[in-house]
């Protein structure tokens, strides 16, 4: 769904970000006329990465009435009497209503209903899914890089480098995790790309740990015996026979902080710190929208809510799951 969000998206343009503020906070099942200008309803086309550049112009109405000069159109919600003037010359020709309902007019349905800004719900909730899992795996790289790499270290060669690198771990450890991230996001900068990397800055840890413990131990283990023996190199070994023996419980602890990655994320778009709008994020949509809990309308909170709850419980089933598979024990 993330991969090919724009093409499966009601509203396929940058973002997910196409506003009409006169049907703001719209119901599930919405469904609306919309006058289409500049152009005709089926110029645009849908880019796979970017989504598209909408120069149209969209006007949601009620009812609409052709006239020699033009049509009258009723905007949605404007007085029954109220029509305006749209002239001829930014409509297609010939103007009958057939041609005009072919080229102008384009039935919206907006199944989970519209934001407080008019755009479609549902959309954005598509959109938005590639930020969480964006952060998710960029996140699990960096800290799988910088914890291997450490962690390794730490455990072959110990001496002054192991207790270097375990103050280390210590120093981070000790630092809550949200504000240690809020400062590395405050000092790089609000932004997308800013949130993936003070992320990926905080949870290498947990890899370092855990890298460091099986390395220690391995590396007492006969067959890494008769390769220093053999000759071959201190990076050779750890690279080529320690750290594959490390994939099982590195897989396991990547889907943990996978999760762990989605929840930081959402917190930080949530403080207005993360992703900034118009990108659509499912931390930023909870933020937009919780005071319609006693509003009237909770569903615009709790649709995104949802979505970041149940990726996450995916992935910590996962994790759980792959723990029971990869335990040599059983």
């Amino acid at each position: 769904m993330a991969i090919f969000a724009y093409q499966i998206s009601p509203d396929s343009t940058s973002n997910a970000n196409q506003m009409h503020l006169s049907i703001h906070s719209q119901s599930p099942g919405f469904r609306i006329s919309m006058l289409v200008l500049n152009g005709n309803k089926h110029t645009n086309k849908k880019a796979f990465f970017s989504g598209e550049v909408n120069n149209r112009k969209e006007i949601p109405i009620q009812d609409f009435k052709l006239k020699s000069n033009g049509v009258e159109i009723q905007p949605y919600g404007s007085p029954l009497d109220h029509y305006e003037l749209i002239d001829a010359s930014k409509l297609q020709s010939p103007l009958t209503e057939r041609d005009f309902r072919k080229q102008h007019l384009e039935e919206k349905f907006y199944l989970l209903g519209t934001d407080k800004y008019g755009r479609d719900l549902l959309s954005r909730l598509i959109v938005g899914s590639r930020i969480s899992l964006s952060i998710g795996f960029i996140a699990v790289f960096i800290s799988l890089l910088i914890g291997i790499i450490l962690g390794a270290l730490a455990g072959f060669f110990g001496g002054y480098i192991d207790k270097g690198i375990v103050w280390l771990i210590n120093v981070f450890w000790s630092i809550p995790t949200l504000l240690m991230v809020i400062a590395i996001t405050l000092a790089l900068g609000r932004g997308f790309w800013q949130v993936f990397i003070a992320v990926g800055l905080t949870m290498w840890v947990e890899v370092a740990r855990l890298v460091r413990g099986q390395v220690l131990t391995l590396k007492e283990k006969t067959f890494i015996k008769a390769a220093q023996t053999l000759g071959y190199g201190k990076i050779r070994i750890i690279w080529h026979h320690i750290i594959p023996l490390l994939v099982p419980p590195l897989i396991v602890i990547s889907a943990a902080n996978f999760a762990s990655a989605i929840l930081i994320e959402s917190g930080l778009s949530f403080l207005g710190i993360g992703a900034q709008p118009p990108v659509p994020s499912w931390g930023g949509m909870v933020k937009d929208h919780f005071r319609y809990l006693f509003l009237g309308k909770p569903y615009l909170t709790l649709i995104p809510g949802l979505a970041i709850m149940s990726l996450v419980l995916a992935f910590m089933t996962l994790g759980n799951s792959l723990r029971d598979i990869l335990d040599v024990k059983h």
